[in-house]
């Protein structure tokens, strides 16, 4: 057995513990929700035991507040095999009237509960797990934190990472299975991954048939539009000139990705909307992305070697890749990651925004000097547009690259990261 690695969401989760009675860890299959949730339990109910399941089920459905004694945090995996659990759970928490009680991990398909079912608002907190970022699989040595970012710290680093290193990173995508393992091994998680959610789990999210072909289909579009603000139409209409399905209805596309986002495997992102000291209208449609950049890959059936033959595509899915990273760490820093696009087209591919209201402008650049420099003036020009007597001054302005041989800051204030240095 591998030993365990370190994750973003441990912080997170210490503290909501600390917080709330019980806590529900959610995010897309394979992203290690239970293998952290059993590195803080005291006691574990495996509700998915082959020998056990139809028991647990009944005793469920009779007693269930029997299945929640134990050792304190008391990990339940698969907690949605037997739904009244979580009213169960809420219940226990009042009576217990204590925190650090509970901790709920399970299938990214979801469960409806039913209309009896309280929503467990201030007994169950929530979190979201993601796959890994660079740092937690350790290809980041993590030599430029954003925590110093935000706190206006110099900066300093060195990467050797090469232009193979990062195309084998977005292929292989962040799943805990994969690293560590050898190429061949690690690449077909992804491939694997991508084959359950169409064949299987895009059906099972509500118990709406929904086809395969189709499934495979629209997951190819949006990879074809990855780190766009297409329109639903837009991939609609692709759809159909790929498929002749005619009667693939907005509605029914509609079903499809909000199906998809039900099981994490879409994670688009919103626009942001600061103060301007003119008019500009901005735009607001999401960026689409997917939760990992392998999805993307096995989507278009796309290895390494591919990716280094199409730069423009590799550069469009590294940057979901940085996308990724930066929401695991945003998570850590009590924030989010929007983008920003306005009728001049002047863009900003990241903006993390922290609950404080300090905020950092990011450019997400594959690498090569004239990309870094377009990327700098981009966020120099978004910069000036801000107007800071309503809103603070950016923390920092980044343009974020894969490859890089140092991190510094330039004389104009812009930093020059290679992701393969960043950390939270």
């Amino acid at each position: 057995m591998k030993a365990y690695m370190p994750r973003m969401a441990d912080r997170i989760l210490t503290e909501r513990l600390e917080s709330k009675g019980a806590v529900l860890i959610e995010g897309p299959k394979w992203c290690g929700k239970t293998t952290t949730g059993k590195q803080f339990a005291k006691s574990v109910l495996e509700m998915d035991r082959p020998d056990q399941t139809r028991q647990y089920q009944e005793m469920a459905a009779l007693n269930p507040t029997l299945l929640l004694k134990g050792e304190v945090p008391r990990l339940i995996d698969e907690w949605q095999l037997a739904p009244n659990l979580w009213n169960a759970v809420r219940y226990e928490v009042d009576r217990r009237y204590d925190f650090g009680q509970f901790i709920l991990t399970g299938s990214a398909v979801p469960v409806e509960l039913d209309a009896s079912a309280h929503t467990g608002t201030g007994r169950i907190a929530r979190m979201k797990m993601r796959p890994m970022s660079l740092y937690e699989s350790g290809d980041s040595n993590g030599q430029v934190s954003l925590k110093d970012l935000f706190d206006g710290k110099d900066i300093a680093g060195m990467d050797d990472h090469t232009i193979e290193d990062i195309a084998f990173e977005i292929c292989r995508g962040g799943w805990p299975r994969a690293i560590g393992e050898k190429e061949k091994i690690a690449l077909r998680q992804a491939i694997d991954y991508y084959d359950a959610v169409v064949s299987n789990d895009i059906r099972r999210v509500d118990g709406t048939a929904r086809d395969t072909e189709r499934s495979k289909r629209l997951l190819r579009s949006y990879a074809r539009n990855i780190a766009s603000q297409a329109s639903l139409e837009t991939i609609r209409q692709d759809i159909i000139a790929n498929d002749t399905a005619e009667s693939f209805s907005a509605t029914t596309l509609y079903d499809y990705i909000n199906a998809l986002k039900k099981i994490f495997v879409i994670e688009d992102s919103p626009a942001w909307n600061p103060n301007l000291r003119s008019k500009t209208a901005i735009r607001s449609k999401d960026t689409r992305y997917f939760v990992d950049p392998s999805i993307a890959t096995a989507a278009l059936g796309l290895g390494p070697n591919d990716l280094l033959n199409d730069l423009n595509t590799m550069g469009l899915i590294f940057e979901n890749l940085c996308i990724r990273d930066l929401r695991v760490y945003a998570d850590v820093l009590d924030g989010s990651i929007y983008h920003y696009r306005d009728k001049t087209n002047l863009e900003c591919d990241a903006v993390m925004h922290l609950r404080s209201g300090a905020y950092g402008l990011i450019e997400v650049k594959l690498g090569g000097d004239p990309y870094i420099e377009e990327g700098a003036q981009n966020l120099i020009a978004l910069a000036n547009k801000i107007d800071t007597s309503k809103m603070k001054v950016p923390s920092f302005l980044m343009v974020l690259c894969g490859v890089a041989p140092f991190a510094y800051k330039r004389e104009d204030g812009v930093c020059v990261v290679p992701i393969s240095c960043l950390k939270p």
